[in-house]
Protein backbone atom coordinates (compact mmCIF):
# COMPACT_ATOMS: atom_id res chain seq x y z
CA UNK A 1 0.00 0.00 0.00
CA UNK A 2 1.09 3.52 -0.71
CA UNK A 3 -0.06 4.79 2.68
CA UNK A 4 -1.92 3.81 5.82
CA UNK A 5 -4.94 5.75 4.54
CA UNK A 6 -4.96 3.68 1.33
CA UNK A 7 -4.60 0.47 3.36
CA UNK A 8 -7.69 1.41 5.40
CA UNK A 9 -9.61 2.53 2.32
CA UNK A 10 -8.98 -0.78 0.55
CA UNK A 11 -9.31 -3.18 3.51
CA UNK A 12 -12.78 -4.71 3.36
CA UNK A 13 -14.08 -7.83 5.03
CA UNK A 14 -13.47 -10.89 2.87
CA UNK A 15 -15.79 -13.86 3.13
CA UNK A 16 -14.62 -15.87 0.12
CA UNK A 17 -11.13 -17.29 -0.05
CA UNK A 18 -9.10 -19.10 -2.69
CA UNK A 19 -8.10 -22.69 -1.98
CA UNK A 20 -4.52 -21.59 -1.42
CA UNK A 21 -2.60 -21.90 1.85
CA UNK A 22 -1.09 -18.85 3.50
CA UNK A 23 2.69 -19.14 3.42
CA UNK A 24 4.52 -19.70 6.71
CA UNK A 25 6.53 -16.47 6.34
CA UNK A 26 3.27 -14.50 6.15
CA UNK A 27 1.95 -16.30 9.23
CA UNK A 28 5.19 -15.34 11.01
CA UNK A 29 4.65 -11.69 10.04
CA UNK A 30 1.08 -11.85 11.34
CA UNK A 31 2.41 -13.36 14.59
CA UNK A 32 4.93 -10.54 15.08
CA UNK A 33 2.34 -7.87 14.32
CA UNK A 34 -0.17 -9.32 16.80
CA UNK A 35 2.48 -9.58 19.50
CA UNK A 36 3.25 -5.87 19.09
CA UNK A 37 -0.38 -4.95 19.78
CA UNK A 38 -0.85 -2.50 22.61
CA UNK A 39 -2.34 -3.83 25.83
CA UNK A 40 -3.39 -2.05 29.01
CA UNK A 41 -0.41 -1.85 31.39
CA UNK A 42 1.37 -4.14 28.91
CA UNK A 43 -0.54 -7.05 30.45
CA UNK A 44 -0.45 -9.05 27.22
CA UNK A 45 -3.50 -11.02 28.30
CA UNK A 46 -4.11 -12.30 24.78
CA UNK A 47 -3.17 -15.66 23.28
CA UNK A 48 -3.41 -16.49 19.59
CA UNK A 49 -4.21 -19.91 18.16
CA UNK A 50 -3.31 -20.56 14.52
CA UNK A 51 -5.72 -23.00 12.88
CA UNK A 52 -5.01 -24.46 9.44
CA UNK A 53 -6.44 -27.95 9.96
CA UNK A 54 -9.51 -28.31 7.70
CA UNK A 55 -11.44 -30.45 10.19
CA UNK A 56 -10.96 -27.84 12.90
CA UNK A 57 -11.86 -25.00 10.51
CA UNK A 58 -15.04 -26.87 9.56
CA UNK A 59 -15.91 -27.38 13.23
CA UNK A 60 -15.24 -23.70 14.00
CA UNK A 61 -17.57 -22.74 11.15
CA UNK A 62 -20.49 -24.14 13.18
CA UNK A 63 -19.48 -22.64 16.54
CA UNK A 64 -22.08 -19.90 16.24
CA UNK A 65 -25.46 -19.70 14.58
CA UNK A 66 -24.69 -16.99 12.02
CA UNK A 67 -21.62 -15.52 10.40
CA UNK A 68 -19.09 -18.28 11.02
CA UNK A 69 -19.62 -20.49 7.95
CA UNK A 70 -16.87 -18.65 6.06
CA UNK A 71 -14.31 -20.32 8.35
CA UNK A 72 -14.89 -23.63 6.56
CA UNK A 73 -13.38 -22.23 3.34
CA UNK A 74 -10.65 -20.10 4.90
CA UNK A 75 -7.16 -21.60 4.75
CA UNK A 76 -6.28 -19.97 8.07
CA UNK A 77 -8.02 -18.74 11.19
CA UNK A 78 -6.37 -17.05 14.11
CA UNK A 79 -8.42 -17.42 17.27
CA UNK A 80 -7.91 -14.56 19.72
CA UNK A 81 -8.34 -15.54 23.36
CA UNK A 82 -7.87 -13.59 26.57
CA UNK A 83 -7.14 -14.04 30.23
CA UNK A 84 -9.75 -11.75 31.78
CA UNK A 85 -8.04 -11.92 35.18
CA UNK A 86 -4.96 -10.04 33.94
CA UNK A 87 -6.57 -6.71 33.04
CA UNK A 88 -9.96 -5.05 33.02
CA UNK A 89 -9.20 -3.95 29.45
CA UNK A 90 -9.14 -7.51 28.10
CA UNK A 91 -11.94 -6.97 25.53
CA UNK A 92 -10.38 -3.77 24.25
CA UNK A 93 -6.89 -5.25 24.12
CA UNK A 94 -8.08 -8.35 22.25
CA UNK A 95 -10.07 -6.21 19.83
CA UNK A 96 -7.02 -4.07 19.09
CA UNK A 97 -4.94 -7.20 18.46
CA UNK A 98 -7.61 -8.61 16.13
CA UNK A 99 -7.79 -5.46 14.01
CA UNK A 100 -4.00 -5.31 13.87
CA UNK A 101 -4.11 -8.86 12.49
CA UNK A 102 -6.61 -7.73 9.87
CA UNK A 103 -4.58 -4.67 8.87
CA UNK A 104 -1.39 -6.74 8.71
CA UNK A 105 -3.18 -9.31 6.54
CA UNK A 106 -4.30 -6.56 4.16
CA UNK A 107 -0.75 -5.21 3.99
CA UNK A 108 0.40 -8.72 3.02
CA UNK A 109 -2.16 -8.91 0.20
CA UNK A 110 -4.52 -11.17 2.14
CA UNK A 111 -8.20 -10.86 2.91
CA UNK A 112 -9.68 -11.28 6.37
CA UNK A 113 -12.92 -11.25 8.32
CA UNK A 114 -13.62 -10.98 12.05
CA UNK A 115 -15.90 -13.74 13.36
CA UNK A 116 -17.25 -12.78 16.79
CA UNK A 117 -17.42 -15.64 19.32
CA UNK A 118 -17.71 -13.87 22.69
CA UNK A 119 -21.33 -13.62 23.83
CA UNK A 120 -22.59 -15.65 20.83
CA UNK A 121 -24.28 -19.06 20.61
CA UNK A 122 -24.51 -21.92 18.14
CA UNK A 123 -27.84 -23.09 16.63
CA UNK A 124 -28.55 -25.18 19.74
CA UNK A 125 -28.02 -22.30 22.15
CA UNK A 126 -24.60 -23.52 23.30
CA UNK A 127 -22.01 -20.82 23.94
CA UNK A 128 -19.81 -20.24 20.88
CA UNK A 129 -16.91 -19.68 23.26
CA UNK A 130 -17.43 -23.10 24.81
CA UNK A 131 -17.67 -24.70 21.39
CA UNK A 132 -14.34 -23.13 20.36
CA UNK A 133 -12.72 -24.22 23.63
CA UNK A 134 -13.91 -27.79 23.01
CA UNK A 135 -12.80 -27.84 19.35
CA UNK A 136 -9.33 -26.47 20.10
CA UNK A 137 -8.91 -27.98 23.58
CA UNK A 138 -8.39 -24.57 25.17
CA UNK A 139 -8.16 -23.86 28.91
CA UNK A 140 -11.56 -23.62 30.60
CA UNK A 141 -10.85 -20.19 32.12
CA UNK A 142 -9.91 -18.49 28.86
CA UNK A 143 -12.20 -16.00 27.12
CA UNK A 144 -12.61 -16.57 23.38
CA UNK A 145 -13.09 -13.21 21.69
CA UNK A 146 -13.09 -14.03 17.98
CA UNK A 147 -11.62 -15.96 15.11
CA UNK A 148 -10.05 -13.96 12.30
CA UNK A 149 -10.43 -15.79 8.99
CA UNK A 150 -7.47 -15.07 6.70
CA UNK A 151 -6.55 -16.08 3.17
CA UNK A 152 -6.16 -15.04 -0.42
CA UNK A 153 -9.27 -13.19 -1.57
CA UNK A 154 -11.58 -14.92 -4.01
CA UNK A 155 -13.71 -11.81 -4.39
CA UNK A 156 -12.84 -8.17 -4.79
CA UNK A 157 -14.76 -5.37 -3.17
CA UNK A 158 -14.54 -1.75 -4.13
CA UNK A 159 -12.59 0.54 -1.81
CA UNK A 160 -14.56 2.83 0.44
CA UNK A 161 -15.95 5.84 -1.41
CA UNK A 162 -14.59 8.67 0.69
CA UNK A 163 -17.40 10.96 -0.49
CA UNK A 164 -19.97 8.57 1.03
CA UNK A 165 -18.42 8.14 4.47
CA UNK A 166 -20.83 9.00 7.33
CA UNK A 167 -19.26 12.37 8.08
CA UNK A 168 -22.26 13.23 10.29
CA UNK A 169 -20.71 10.89 12.87
CA UNK A 170 -17.81 13.33 13.30
CA UNK A 171 -18.45 16.12 15.82
CA UNK A 172 -16.36 19.18 16.51
CA UNK A 173 -17.00 20.91 19.83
Amino acid sequence: MASFFELLRNRRSCRKFKDQPVEQDKIETLKRCALMSPAGKRSNEWDFYVVTDKDKLNALSTAKANGASLLADAPLAIVVTLDASKADTFVEDGSIAAIILQLAAADLGLGSCWVQMRLRQDVNGISAEQRVKDILNLPADTTVLCAVAIGYKDDERKPYDIDKLPYEKWHVL
